[in-house]
């Protein structure tokens, strides 16, 4: 009889998170995601802000790229140790509102190293020919605000150190990122990158809006 009760506790309850999982989505609620963002502002600032250079300014990236990067984080697709179990008990609807929030957020703008700015500026506008490098213009915009609707990132403003870490996390054979899509964009491009491209490149993507 008891192992009969929980039989059906187990199944009601399996039913249950079930249904919940398969609720709709709404549109991400910026004023909802403030509150939910609260633990965030340790080390992304208050309004996405960051001022340590190893977290990333989260403020007026794309709510897509927001909202698939904290899924991927949370499903272990996208390995960030800083992040390990934040995100765990959160919902996709607080996930979506915690993009609305960050999106609707002005970002800050840091600057550029004077001393490779101007080969950082040729990377992200020209690319390299030779190195059968695209220009990051074409998905990131030459102003840096990336592609919104196309889930692309606002790069413009971003912290060049963790710039520099992303795109050397893209280039490693294994361990590192590898949730840029089937067609692996970064990672085949940062492939191609030397240290003292990302260095140039991160760099003059600080001061770039």
């Amino acid at each position: 009889m008891n192992k009969l009760i929980v039989s059906l506790l187990l199944t009601v309850g399996i039913s249950g998170v079930a249904h919940a999982a398969g609720e709709p989505v709404k549109p991400g609620d910026p004023a909802a995601g403030q509150a939910k963002a609260a633990v965030c502002g340790a080390c992304h600032g208050p309004d996405g802000n960051s001022m340590a250079p190893n977290f990333p300014k989260l403020a007026g990236q794309g709510e897509r790229y927001l909202n698939k990067q904290l899924h991927d984080i949370k499903s272990g697709k996208r390995v960030v140790l800083e992040m390990t179990g934040l995100l765990t008990n959160l919902s996709d609807q607080d996930l979506a509102d915690m993009s609305a929030y960050f999106a609707s957020q002005k970002g800050s703008v840091g600057a550029a190293d004077p001393k490779i700015v101007s080969r950082g500026e040729a990377l992200f506008r020209g690319g390299d020919l030779a190195k059968g490098l695209p220009s990051c213009t074409g998905c990131h915009s030459p102003d840096g605000k990336g592609n919104a609707a196309a889930g692309f990132p606002h790069l413009g403003g971003q912290h060049a150190q963790y710039i520099a870490k992303q795109l050397t996390d893209f280039r490693k054979e294994e361990g590192g990122r590898a949730n840029d899509g089937d067609t692996k964009p970064m990672q085949s491009i940062a492939k191609k990158l030397s240290d003292e491209d990302i260095a140039a490149v991160s760099s003059y993507i600080q001061g770039l809006h």
